[in-house]
C-alpha cells in the first residue's frame, strides 16, 4: 500500500521492490503468515535485515551495511526539506504583494509543486533536487496564501502555525504511546476515508467552478465548511501516522541513507496539508474580523 498525502502517490521504503510498511507478501491461503508484520503469529519482521546482501553459498548475514538510514538522517533531510518550504513563503511574503498577479504566482507554484511531486512519486529512487525544488515551490504558495489570509484576518498564519505545530506534535506522542496502532487494517480503512474525501472535494470544486455551489459549498467559511476543515486536519493526522510507521519501519530494517529524503518528503507533504486546514480553520473561527 501507498502512503500518501496530497498526491496519493507518494512510495514507501523499499523491500525487494515492495513497501516495508504496508505491502509486505501476505500470507497464502491456510498456510503461514510470510512478511505479513500484522498477522497474528507472525515473526518478528526486524529480527533480520532484508537489505543486507546475504552469502549465496551458505545464507550467511554479510557484514552490517554502513549506508543504513538512521532517525539523525530523517530529522537532518527533515529539517532542509521545511528550511527550504520556510525561506521560500518568507519570500514570496514579503516580495509579493497581495495582488491578482500574486495569486496568479501562487496558484503557477502551487501547480509546479504538484507535479515536481508527482514526478517524484513515479521515481524509483528519491531525487534531493525534485524534493527540495517541491519545497520551495511550496514555500512561495504557502507565502502567498498566507499573506492573503493576513489581509483579512490578521495573525491568522501564525495561529495556524501553532496550531499545526500542536496537531503534529499531540499525533507523534500518541504514536510514540501506541495509542494509535498502525496496522494494515488502520491503514486501508483511513486511505479509503482519505481517497473519499478527496473525490468529494473534487466534486465540490467542480460545483464551485461551474456556479452550482457559489458560497463555496463544502468549503464556505461557515459551520459546514468548519466541519470539513476537522475532518480534513484529522486526515492529516493520519497521513502522519503512516509517515511515523514507514520512518520506524525504515529505520528498523536498515533501509538505503537515501530513503531519508523520502521521509522528509512524506512528512512536509503532511505538515502542509494540515496547516493550509489549520489556516482555513481559523479564519472560520475568526469570523470576519
Amino acid at each position: 500500500m501507498r502512503s500518501s498525502n496530497p498526491v496519493f502517490s507518494r512510495r514507501g521504503f523499499s523491500r525487494d521492490n515492495g513497501y516495508a510498511g504496508f505491502n509486505a507478501q501476505q500470507p497464502q491461503a491456510g498456510g503461514p503468515a510470510v512478511g505479513n508484520p500484522y498477522a497474528q503469529g507472525a515473526a518478528n519482521p526486524y529480527a533480520t535485515n532484508p537489505y543486507a546482501p546475504t552469502d549465496t553459498q551458505f545464507g550467511a548475514p554479510a557484514p552490517v551495511r554502513t549506508n543504513a538510514m538512521t532517525m539523525d538522517d530523517v530529522v537532518s533531510r527533515t529539517a532542509i526539506t521545511l528550511g527550504t518550504v520556510t525561506v521560500g513563503a518568507v519570500l514570496a511574503w514579503t516580495l509579493l504583494p497581495v495582488s491578482a498577479t500574486s495569486y496568479g504566482l501562487a496558484i503557477g507554484a502551487a501547480l509546479v509543486a504538484f507535479v515536481l511531486a508527482i514526478v517524484q512519486s513515479f521515481k524509483r529512487t528519491p531525487s534531493p533536487a525534485l524534493i527540495i525544488g517541491y519545497a520551495a515551490f511550496e514555500g512561495i504558495f504557502l507565502g502567498v496564501i498566507s499573506e492573503m489570509y493576513n489581509s483579512v484576518w490578521s495573525g491568522a498564519p501564525f495561529q495556524a502555525v501553532l496550531g499545526t505545530m500542536a496537531v503534529s506534535g499531540a499525533t507523534l506522542f500518541m504514536y510514540k504511546q501506541r495509542w494509535i496502532r498502525v496496522t494494515a487494517r488502520y491503514a486501508r480503512i483511513g486511505m479509503t476515508i482519505a481517497i473519499a474525501f478527496i473525490v468529494v472535494l473534487a466534486v465540490n470544486l467542480l460545483l464551485v467552478v461551474f456556479g452550482v455551489a457559489d458560497d463555496g459549498g463544502l468549503r464556505s467559511f461557515g459551520p459546514l465548511g468548519a466541519i470539513v476543515g476537522i475532518l480534513a486536519i484529522l486526515i492529516g493526522c493520519f497521513f502522519l501516522t503512516l509517515d511515523f510507521k514507514q520512518i520506524e519501519d525504515g529505520v528498523a530494517y536498515g533501509a538505503p541513507r537515501e530513503e531519508s529524503w523520502l521521509a522528509a518528503f512524506g512528512l512536509t507533504m503532511s505538515l502542509v496539508w494540515i496547516y493550509l486546514e489549520m489556516l482555513r480553520l481559523v479564519a472560520i473561527f475568526s469570523g470576519d474580523d
